[in-house]
């Protein structure tokens, strides 16, 4: 009992964290002092520990802080009671704080920081070699930024072949190469040959919701040409899939 506890006050911080860095990191590139989004001006610790509004503006957490406030420890005790056999309970809570922050920050600003790129490559190297070895994780983290980046350069190509070729420029790039590293760092995680299930299933479900959501777009005849989305949740989907349940299909 008094484990679980513990897990869940950490999720809870965990989520403290994911908001705060969330909001400063896109915009200031540093860990630094919040503003208010309305008006800019500073915020105290509490607008993330206790939800209170902006003191000037009057502007409460968005919805946004809410879902992450609660999700934190509720995956929190899941992790408790369904820990990764290669993660942990602690492990498992670490990388859930790592992921939350990079798929917030990926679907509001379609970004994957180069910083948070290289923390998960510090934490990927440190568990991948526990887990794999150190030659297996080394392997797994190139063969995983090098799938990708083929992708990368072949996205680049077909979008300057198809500027060149409707007289136009296309701002829209199929992937951003923070996508690149986010793989090189599940490559590290998963280590070799594990990193390939992880990258080919996130392909899939990258295709598959593209599908669903081009479906969806002609239906409600609001089709939008060279529409991006955000890549980095189906990387992270896909390697918590097969720390977390692939085990049990076996």
């Amino acid at each position: 009992m008094l484990t679980l506890i513990l897990a869940v006050i950490l999720g809870w911080i965990g989520s403290l964290i994911v908001n705060y860095l969330s909001d400063v990191l896109p915009s200031m590139r540093k860990v630094t002092k919040p503003g208010c989004a309305e008006c800019q001006a500073d915020l105290p610790f509490d607008f993330y520990l206790l939800h209170r509004p902006c003191g000037e503006c009057g502007r409460g957490p968005s919805l946004r802080h809410w879902i992450v406030y609660i999700l934190g420890p509720v995956l929190a005790g899941l992790i408790h009671y369904f820990p990764s056999p290669n993660l942990g309970i602690w492990g498992g809570i670490l990388w859930l704080v790592f992921f939350g922050l990079l798929v917030v920050i990926d679907l509001e600003h379609r970004l994957i920081l180069h910083p948070v790129s290289i923390t998960g490559a510090g934490l990927g190297l440190v568990f991948g070699i526990l887990s794999h070895g150190f030659l297996a994780t080394v392997v797994g983290g190139a063969a995983g930024f090098g799938i990708m980046l083929i992708f990368y350069l072949m996205g680049n190509l077909f979008i300057k072949i198809l500027s060149r070729t409707r007289g136009e420029e296309i701002d829209e790039v199929a992937l951003g190469f923070g996508d690149v590293n986010l793989a090189g760092v599940i490559g590290l995680l998963l280590g070799w040959p594990g990193v390939i299930a992880g990258v080919f299933l996130a392909i899939l479900l990258g295709g598959i919701i593209s599908a669903a959501v081009l479906f969806v777009q002609l239906f409600r005849k609001k089709y939008q040409a060279f529409q991006a989305l955000p890549y980095g949740p189906f990387l992270v989907v896909s390697v918590l899939f097969l720390l977390y349940f692939s085990h049990t299909l076996n």
